[in-house]
């Protein structure tokens, strides 16, 4: 039921932000509370099957699912930031889109040894984003129980790249 209208409060924006990209518009979501609640609670099971010790969100998008997650589960939640955006000594990995390239950063001090780390982000699309920071998360020292994801564009496969079967994702484009 809440899945149907979540599908439907998603606005397409045709050639953003490059022409021929259809972007997924997620904030009629997010200024609705109901939904947005809804969609908080189905993506928290997931952290719940997965074990997850600690919520990572990437910027920016991501920041707004994993926080409301880590609250909703009792877990901190750590940043994965673009380039020059946190303070102290942070590990980088650089990555393709699928309309250019971009650098994610974590501070090095961001996760524990051997701690489950659940990646979540808003939409996976070719999978750059989310497999660079899997790999900032193993770079660290970290297990990546698996990813959240508030919606997927299928055709793209991005899940081919993560390396893992533990990929939720709310809603498929």
């Amino acid at each position: 039921m809440y899945t149907e209208e979540l599908m439907a409060a998603v606005r397409d924006v045709k050639d953003f932000p490059e022409p021929g990209i259809v972007f997924k518009d997620i904030t009629p979501i997010l200024k609705d509370p109901v939904l947005f609640r809804r969609a908080i609670e189905m993506m928290s099971s997931a952290a719940d099957v997965m074990k997850a010790d600690v919520i990572l969100g990437i910027d920016s998008r991501g920041f707004l699912f994993g926080a409301a997650m880590a609250h909703s589960i009792g877990t901190g939640m750590i940043l994965a930031r673009k380039a020059g955006k946190l303070p102290g000594e942070v590990v980088k990995e650089s990555f393709g889109l699928e309309y250019g390239s971009d650098t994610l950063e974590m501070q090095a001090d961001s996760i524990e040894p051997g701690q489950r780390v659940l990646i979540v982000d808003d939409v996976l699309a070719t999978g750059g984003t989310a497999k660079a920071t899997a790999n900032l998360v193993e770079k660290l020292g970290g297990e990546v129980a698996g990813f959240a994801f508030f919606g997927k564009i299928d055709f793209l496969e991005g899940h081919k790249v993560l390396d893992t079967d533990n990929i939720f994702s709310l809603l498929h484009f």
